[in-house]
């Protein structure tokens, strides 16, 4: 077996890192699974120094949880989900709303165009669907808020992100949706450019609530199929 250490391992633990976080974002492995090192390594061929090296990132992630049988995937919690979107909206609509109530403030307009080319870029290139989409998207909205001039809301905003990312990580997004999240981006921050806030406000707004919505369904479905094994957990 190949040392925790060594050159070998390390890119077998990535490999198997993204593989696993991949297939958990997918739903090819169920909720209720237990994910044991020895049944993981039989499944991606690997020995269970990188299966163990993977779970440990996984579990820092909150894309898995430990109970009393082991690990298992993380199970989002709904009324916890609402709350922190609800928070996002307070947050990122803060940062346009205060450059609206203040004459004397303005958006970092070269922070924000750097990242409007990188969004038009992806209209014809973009991420694919997983974690790279997942913290691109987070990227845009920190940078969003960022240019508004207030550090504290942007610190806010990034705690709030690592709360909601698992759940994310669970919504395997279609490329209509992708495109979909792309034009917006592309928008919103063309409104601010353009200095007409109240209407990207307004379309800041519409779009956490559309991905507010996506995710709880498919956090919603995944609870439903926890639920099913919850006798055989317990």
């Amino acid at each position: 077996m190949v040392g925790r250490g060594s050159r070998q391992d390390r890119p077998l633990g990535e490999k198997v890192y993204n593989s696993l976080r991949r297939d958990l974002a997918s739903g090819s492995i169920s909720p209720n699974e237990r994910l044991g090192e020895e049944r993981l390594a039989e499944l991606y061929g690997v020995s269970r120094t990188p299966v163990r090296e993977a779970l440990a990132r996984l579990l820092a992630d909150g894309l898995i949880e430990r109970d009393h049988h082991g690990l298992y995937p993380y199970r989002p919690r709904l009324d916890e989900l609402d709350g922190l979107y609800e928070l996002r909206v307070t947050l990122e609509s803060k940062g346009i709303q205060r450059v609206l109530d203040d004459p004397t403030l303005s958006h970092d307009h070269a922070l924000l165009r750097a990242e409007l080319g990188t969004w038009e870029q992806y209209r014809s290139a973009s991420p694919s669907a997983g974690s790279d989409l997942v913290i691109a998207d987070e990227h845009f909205h920190m940078v969003l808020l960022s240019s508004s001039g207030n550090p504290a809301l942007a610190d806010a905003l990034e705690a709030v992100n690592a709360r909601v990312r698992p759940a994310r990580a669970l919504d395997a997004l279609s490329d209509e949706r992708i495109t979909t999240m792309i034009r917006e981006h592309v928008h919103i921050a063309e409104l601010v450019l353009e200095g007409r806030l109240r209407a990207a406000r307004d379309s800041l707004i519409s779009h956490i609530a559309s991905s507010q919505t996506t995710v709880l369904e498919r956090a919603t479905r995944a609870l439903s199929m926890a639920k099913l094994g919850l006798a055989v957990r317990d």
